[in-house]
C-alpha cells in the first residue's frame, strides 16, 4: 500500500489531510502535525515522520501547503518521496523575509542587532532564521506539481516561475486565486487540479 503525507501551512493542522482522502482512495493519507516553528526544528520532525512512513508503505507521495512546502524541501526527504503536490508553496524564504522587513521598515543591521523583532502584522522577524535560510538554499529534485493563485500576496509570479524553471516543476495557475485556498470555488479548483494530475480527469 502507498501513503500520502500531508504537511500543513502556518496555523493549519494535520486534520486538513482528511480533505484529500477521497482523492486518494487506494492510499493511506496521513497528516503530519509538526510542533516546531523553525526550518531546522520542523525539518527534523518531518524527516522522522517520513522515515516511519517509508518503513511501512511502498511509496510516499507528498502534499504540502504554503510554508509546509518550504519546511518539506528543507527536511532532506527527497529520496523518500516519489511525487510532490505543492499548494501555494513558499519557495523563496529569503525573499519573503526581506519583503516582510520592508513592510515592517526594518533594516538588516537592526535585525542583526536585536535578534528578533515583532511586527504589526503578526510575524516575528529573526536574524537567526534569516541566516539559516541563507546558509541552506533550497535543493529539490522530486517530480513536483504546483498550484498557485495569481493573487498570492506572499509569493510573486516571477518568484514561483523562477523556482519552476530551476527545479523542473509543473505550474498551474488559478486566476483570481489567493495564497490561502479556502472558498468553495477555490477548493473545487484545487480538487479538479489534483484529479487531473492523478488521472481522474482528462
Amino acid at each position: 500500500m502507498d501513503a500520502v503525507a500531508y504537511i500543513h501551512g502556518k496555523n493549519g493542522s494535520a486534520e486538513e489531510s482528511e480533505h484529500y482522502r477521497s482523492l486518494f482512495p487506494s492510499c493511506k493519507v496521513i497528516g503530519i502535525d509538526y510542533k516546531g516553528f523553525t526550518p531546522w526544528e520542523v525539518g527534523r520532525e518531518i524527516r522522522e515522520e517520513i522515515a516511519k512512513l517509508r518503513a511501512n508503505y511502498n511509496r510516499v507521495t507528498l502534499i504540502a501547503n504554503s510554508i509546509g512546502a518550504y519546511f518539506s524541501m528543507n527536511a532532506d526527504i527527497e529520496k523518500s518521496i516519489v511525487h510532490a503536490y505543492f499548494v501555494s508553496p513558499i519557495v523563496d524564504m529569503e525573499q519573503l523575509i526581506i519583503n516582510m522587513m520592508v513592510w515592517a521598515g526594518v533594516t538588516e543591521s537592526e535585525l542583526q542587532k536585536k535578534g528578533v523583532i515583532h511586527t504589526d502584522f503578526g510575524e516575528d522577524l529573526s536574524w537567526e532564521y534569516l541566516c539559516y535560510v541563507r546558509k541552506h538554499p533550497v535543493s529539490w529534485n522530486v517530480p513536483t506539481d504546483i498550484l498557485y493563485g495569481n493573487g498570492d500576496h506572499l509569493t510573486s509570479i516571477d518568484t514561483i516561475t523562477a523556482f519552476v524553471q530551476k527545479h523542473h516543476a509543473i505550474l498551474s495557475v488559478m486566476e483570481n486565486g489567493e495564497h490561502w485556498f479556502h472558498t468553495d470555488v477555490q477548493m473545487q479548483f484545487l480538487d479538479n487540479w489534483l484529479k487531473r494530475k492523478i488521472g481522474w480527469l482528462a
